[in-house]
């Protein structure tokens, strides 16, 4: 699949782009973790295409380094991802984020109707998406520092669903609790606990990847997109 080009008002910036075989379908807004748009990422945006979805997936870090592509094999590349990570500008990010969305659905090939997915950063910045876009459904995976974005929790009215690694070291079990606490009662959100699971079971290859947790969330996902995008 192809890369394509994105122009935002102070800039132009990439993306993986994954057509279904129709030719057509909803559009999925794929966010990236601190890896970039790496071939985890373009994975995930080839398996949604072959559900019948067209997926993008923009380099957020073009900023910082255009065309990073990392992995969690190595202490360096945690290294350099954790130094993109501290240096991106989130806010920035989610307006990278709602360009990419007027972009996915100017496209011919897209129905009009999108959803975002993001994992790990990528999660956070779907439920950013949730309270600052009209994006009409969100789905984040082991999502870091929604917590101190509760507050925007009243701005969410597309159906959002976010899956939580119960074992996650970088959401302790004190986060997690607070997470719940702010939005277990909102009615467009839905939270799944993963018990036993660490951050990144859904990341192919990965050094936490379960099969088993990963196909259950995907499965929980794929009945949201089915939901909102595609009847």
């Amino acid at each position: 699949m192809p890369d394509v080009t994105i122009k935002g008002p102070d800039g132009s910036f990439s993306a993986y782009l994954a057509l279904p075989e129709t030719g057509s379908g909803p559009g999925i807004l794929m966010i990236q973790e601190i890896f970039g748009v790496n071939q985890d990422m373009r994975d995930h945006c080839d398996a949604m295409a072959g559900q019948g979805y067209v997926a993008l997936c923009p380099d957020l870090f073009w900023r910082l380094k255009p065309g990073v592509q990392l992995t969690d094999q190595t202490d360096a590349e945690w290294q350099q991802a954790a130094e993109l990570y501290q240096a991106l500008d989130t806010d920035m990010a989610v307006e990278d984020l709602k360009q990419s969305l007027t972009y996915l659905r100017g496209l011919d090939a897209c129905s009009g109707k999108v959803g975002s997915m993001g994992f790990c950063l990528g999660g956070l910045l779907a439920y950013l998406m949730a309270t600052r876009s009209d994006t009409d459904c969100n789905i984040g995976y082991y999502s870091v520092g929604i917590e101190t974005r509760l507050d925007e929790a009243a701005q969410i009215t597309a159906p959002t669903l976010l899956h939580i690694a119960e074992e996650d070291k970088f959401v302790p079990p004190a986060i997690q609790r607070q997470i719940h606490d702010g939005l277990k009662d909102h009615a467009a959100v839905t939270l799944y606990s993963y018990p036993g699971m660490d951050h990144a079971f859904a990341r192919h290859n990965g050094t936490h990847y379960d099969a088993d947790a990963a196909l259950l969330a995907e499965t929980r996902s794929r009945d949201l997109l089915q939901t909102c995008l595609q009847e």
